[in-house]
């Protein structure tokens, strides 16, 4: 029997092939350049490849490996800065634009072109396989150095450019803010000449002889800004003398959501209103029993635009004065003693003086009564120019819980429209709705969505 020979050595070990297929995978093409610097290996490497009993040729390519990638490494580093400043480059260009500066445009438009042509460089370079022979560590450091220059001006640029956009809306903010505080100022001023004068001249284009809707619908604006203008001072009072608003409001309209905390006011013009329009479809307002100061038919319609034509251009202050006993006087008496409640008189003056002169056909010269009193006469106008039609003027109002209808309602907010879909319901009348012969003057009334039955 023959006996068994020993199988020679091979000339590589079963390990350093292994090693080789796993860290080099294939070979290396031709390398990216003949004398370029590469990274050595490190030596704790080395005498680990020597102590696996790896030959010389393994190692060369294992260090040609390193250098080949430490050279790629360097040269995407390379390219990434080179597109970091083509985009600042373009980007002081846009800025250089506006406002437009020839010269920066130029000098931008030569740094685009060459960061351009540096980017074709690269790329011929790499196609050529004649990448930057320099240090790749170094090269590496350099680019990364110039992306982040790059990108630190891009953000500048951006900066410059945030900067200048603030400063201009700062500038038409101001503008704009001179602008409404000139109108206010105008709107003020011409409302203290209204007061004080208590004339308007688009009143003096209303005739007796073709007294219209139109003009119906022009004073009834004309008497709902001074409502609003009350409200407004009202509420003002009710601050100031520390009421509960919210606790106001629900005792006006009881269990009423607001959309928001401002809409609170709809409830207290809808008090002023329902107050104030009380008896309007009575010739005397229903603040005198006897009603043969007018007669019916023409007389009656011609007393009435006397009236109108009477209170239309005066002063309140003065016409109270000189005729305290007048149907308008006993008008505004009425009403006052309606509306302000003797509480909500004391709880802003500390006293009721106000009352007692009012009570006694006197009437005070304070700012309350010089708001409250404008708007009697306003709405008094209206009352005058409603019996001076030859048709029907009558008012209505609108029932809590109503659906919305367009043809007799206007809702006071289109909030709710864009808020909420589906059908809506009246939650209460704001402004009373006018009925003008056949002509409909719509109600304003607050809405709320109506709710659908939950599905069981």
């Amino acid at each position: 029997m023959d006996s068994v020979r020993p199988t020679p050595a091979p000339t590589k070990s079963k390990l350093a092939k292994t090693f080789h297929r796993v860290i080099h995978g294939k070979k290396s093409s031709k390398p990216f350049s003949n004398n370029g610097f590469c990274l050595l290996i490190p030596q704790e490497k080395l005498r680990c490849c020597e102590s696996q009993h790896f030959d010389k040729e393994e190692i060369e390519e294992c260090k040609e490996h390193s250098k080949n990638k430490a050279v790629m490494e360097a040269f995407v580093a390379k390219l990434f800065a080179t597109v970091s400043s083509v985009k600042a480059a373009y980007a002081e260009l846009q800025l250089a634009q506006f406002p437009y500066n020839s010269e920066a445009i130029q000098v931008a438009d030569q740094a685009v072109v060459n960061e351009l042509k540096a980017l074709s460089e690269l790329k011929h370079s790499y196609l050529k396989k004649q990448i930057d022979s320099s240090p790749p560590h170094v090269t590496l450091m350099l680019a990364e150095i110039q992306e982040q220059q790059s990108v630190m001006k891009t953000y500048e640029i951006t900066m410059k450019k945030m900067q200048g956009e603030i400063e201009s809306k700062g500038h038409n903010i101001s503008s704009l803010q001179n602008e409404l505080q000139e109108t206010i100022q105008n709107n003020k001023s011409l409302e203290r000449k209204l007061n004080a004068s208590g004339s308007f001249s688009i009143l003096d284009n209303v005739k007796f002889s073709d007294v219209n809707p139109k003009d119906f619908i022009m004073v009834l604006h004309y008497a709902m800004r001074s409502i609003r203008n009350f409200v407004k001072f009202l509420i003002k009072e009710m601050e100031s003398a520390n009421w509960d608003i919210d606790a106001a409001t629900n005792s006006i309209q009881n269990g009423v959501t607001f959309h928001k905390s401002n809409h609170r006011a709809f409830a207290f013009e809808s008090f002023v209103c329902r107050e104030i329009f009380s008896g309007f479809n009575e010739p005397a307002f229903s603040v005198q029993n006897d009603d043969s100061f007018v007669s019916g038919g023409t007389n009656r319609r011609s007393f009435f635009f006397e009236q109108f034509k009477k209170l239309k251009s005066v002063s309140v202050a003065h016409f109270l004065k000189q005729n305290p006993s007048s149907l308008f006087g006993k008008f505004l008496k009425a009403k006052y003693l309606h509306l302000v409640h003797p509480k909500m008189e004391f709880s802003f003056s500390g006293n009721l003086n106000q009352r007692k002169l009012v009570n006694s056909g006197e009437f005070p010269e304070t700012e309350f009564f010089k708001v409250f009193s404008e708007m009697g006469r306003r709405v008094w106008l209206l009352h005058c120019l409603a019996f001076s039609f030859d048709q029907q003027v009558s008012i209505f109002q609108v029932r809590k819980n109503c659906r919305f209808s367009e043809v007799y309602m206007e809702s006071v907010t289109d909030e709710i429209f864009s808020a909420a879909g589906g059908e809506f319901k009246v939650a209460f009348t704001v402004v009373p709705g006018f009925n003008v012969g056949k002509t409909v003057i719509q109600s304003q009334v607050y809405l709320s969505p109506i709710t659908p039955p939950a599905k069981r």
